[in-house]
């Protein structure tokens, strides 16, 4: 049996059209968890992104999935927590094959503190989003969402388009690496600062960045020259955000946008402004407390330029990462004077069901991504977004890993894509099969109150059980994969995966799927009582129906 390639600790996703598992359900599921992994931050420890969001608990739990994935039948449901899978039941062919819990704590152990005793215990793990779900696709997976939201930013403020505009942003890691090719889809001179070089030279060598320098002086200069020359700009900053973004402020640089994705964990995330990152990997482990004092301080540095930009006139928003949370534990009192970037831009989107929907080829044949996207061109009429999102993604991102296509689209738009690729892999237009996933940070999948939901019309903000209902209803539905995620004291999220492999009762379950999953969103905004959701769900006779008698 053909199990996955591994020298030392190195994964790479299986390409081609030969199966090591029983169906193409199970082979593609496998082919994702690899994907995570070829695609990972730091795949010896199988930390996928944020320094700690992992795909598995350990290598003997990875084994042990590959193993069940590979002799497991299309009538049964693998079953993991926590990234350690626990045992195999009999299903059905129309139920989940893979179900999983992962990193959920009970309320006041999951604080930050216990959470990570409880991950040294071996006992649970941080899943990220799509980390632990198997349904990471590289920087790609973000780098939609966040064009559409520095575009959202420049039509509510900058007439439609940031050329000729600063946006100044921090991290280039596993998540935040979209950024600077973001803003620069936007039209923006983008400048991104990042501690770590090699962070950097991966996304350079990906396209998401033009270049790189540690000199603060030539930095600023090719900044403002690029801005002045209404010319779209992705640079890096080798440098800590904690020591630039003060210094920026005190030469009177004010740029038009400011955000910041950087891991704000005092622990394993943020490097204090006054260590390497050599030193801060090193204190770690000789000195945690230590560290987490000089991180926090840092933090505080860093978010208070931030508001000070903020006062100056930039348009300033935290882009989901927490870190006004850990400002202001860290004394920065007034830090939610910075909003979210959802709260801000992304709300109106998620009232229609519109989201992070993602695509991925499994055989690794790129042609097969190229030829979806003739479909899309084909189906959708030229002026919908999707369309100009496919001209930007075909000229300017390089696939890692898997082949992948992200593209933010709604209730119904969702099955009827999915419809026409299951009618390609069935008359073989498509080399394989295609898995469609999301980002959990989708209309109704995510519960956190510093970044989804916050500030939620009816002050619904920390319910959880909209991604319970969601995972319940994927389940439902027919899913390939279905995952509760908790995320520590931030939030609970859900993530779903389901395979087009070209059978006729396929199709019916990724009417069902990718249906309800943007539709539940709907609904839960609707609840909020938006009126963008209330017109929707009434458009597509989503709401529960009302007894004459209560009429």
């Amino acid at each position: 049996m053909n199990i996955p390639i591994r020298r030392g600790k190195e994964v790479k996703a299986a390409r081609g059209t030969e199966l090591r598992c029983k169906g193409w359900r199970q082979e593609a599921i496998l082919r994702l968890l690899e994907n995570n992994l070829e695609n990972g931050e730091d795949p010896e420890n199988l930390v996928i992104y944020m320094s700690i969001a992992r795909a598995a608990r350990d290598w003997n739990s990875f084994d042990r999935i590959v193993a069940t994935l590979t002799t497991m039948r299309e009538d049964q449901t693998f079953v993991m927590q926590s990234g350690k899978p626990i045992g195999l039941f009999q299903g059905q062919p129309t139920t989940p094959l893979v179900i999983m819990a992962n990193g959920n704590i009970v309320g006041e152990w999951s604080q930050e503190e216990t959470r990570r005793k409880l991950d040294d215990m071996g006992l649970t793990i941080m899943p990220g989003m799509t980390a632990a779900a198997w349904q990471y696709i590289g920087s790609q997976g973000i780098l939609q969402g966040t064009y559409e939201t520095f575009m959202a930013a420049a039509r509510q403020h900058f007439g439609g388009t940031l050329a000729g505009r600063l946006l100044l942003t921090s991290g280039c890691g596993g998540m935040s690496g979209a950024q600077p090719l973001a803003g620069k889809l936007a039209g923006a001179a983008t400048l991104v600062i990042e501690v770590d070089q090699a962070r950097i030279d991966r996304r350079i060598e990906s396209g998401y960045c033009d270049a790189s320098t540690s000199d603060l002086d030539e930095a600023l200069a090719r900044w403002q020259a690029a801005r002045d020359a209404r010319e779209p700009l992705a640079l890096a900053l080798c440098a800590n955000s904690a020591v630039v973004l003060p210094e920026i402020a005190r030469r009177g640089i004010v740029p038009d946008i400011v955000t910041d994705q950087t891991f704000p964990d005092p622990l394993k995330g943020y490097v204090p402004a006054e260590l390497t990152l050599e030193q801060a990997r090193a204190m770690r482990k000789s000195d945690p407390e230590q560290l987490m004092a000089l991180a926090s301080r840092s933090v505080a540095t860093h978010v208070r330029a931030m508001l000070d930009f903020l006062d100056k006139g930039s348009i300033v928003f935290e882009y989901g990462n927490s870190l006004r949370a850990e400002a202001r534990t860290a004394g920065v009192e007034d830090a939610f004077r910075m909003r979210s970037f959802v709260d801000l831009y992304i709300r109106p989107l998620f009232c229609q069901g519109i989201g992070p929907f993602r695509w991925i080829a499994v055989s690794g044949d790129p042609q097969d991504i190229y030829t979806i996207d003739d479909i899309i061109l084909e189906t959708f009429s030229s002026n919908h977004p999707i369309a100009s999102w496919i001209d930007k993604a075909r000229t300017h991102v390089k696939f890692t890993g898997l082949p992948a296509r992200i593209g933010w689209l709604g209730y119904g738009e969702r099955s009827r894509l999915a419809l026409l690729v299951n009618e390609a892999v069935a008359d073989g237009r498509l080399k394989g099969p295609i898995a469609f996933t999301r980002d959990h940070l989708d209309s109704g999948s995510a519960a956190m109150p510093y970044r989804e939901t916050e500030n939620m019309k009816d002050g619904s903000d920390a319910i959880a059980d909209w991604p319970m209902l969601n995972a319940l209803l994927n389940c439902a539905s027919g899913a390939d994969l279905v995952a509760i995620h908790g995320l520590g004291s931030r939030g609970v999220s859900a993530g779903a995966t389901i395979v087009a492999d070209g059978n006729l009762a396929t199709a019916e379950r990724l009417k069902r799927v990718l249906d309800g999953d943007p539709g539940i969103g709907v609904l839960r905004h609707a609840d909020a009582g938006y009126d963008l959701a209330i017109e929707q769900a009434e458009r597509f006779g989503l709401s529960a129906t009302i007894p004459k008698s209560l009429g």
